[in-house]
């Protein structure tokens, strides 16, 4: 759920909010993991639904990082 709350801080500094993310993409170094990452995706963001995608990669930056996670949101125009 960290990823998830970094996502939210950055959202909220953009002026933007859980509700604007359209898309996001999950990176794992091992596809077993993905119920798991699933799981906390689903919890977090609940009834927003935005298009996701989850892809195994062979490894991260940091050998240490074991998901990375990408969002998307689109803001409306002001007025």
């Amino acid at each position: 759920m960290h990823i998830f709350r970094k996502i939210e801080v950055a959202l909220a500094q953009a002026g933007a909010q859980l509700e604007d993310v359209i898309r996001t993409r999950m990176f794992v170094t091992n596809i077993d993991d993905w119920e798991k990452v699933g799981r906390a995706h689903a919890e977090f963001f609940q009834k927003i639904r935005p298009a996701a995608t989850l892809l195994q990669v062979s490894r991260l930056i940091d050998p240490q990082i074991l998901v990375e996670i990408e969002a998307d949101a689109i803001l409306a125009a002001p007025g």
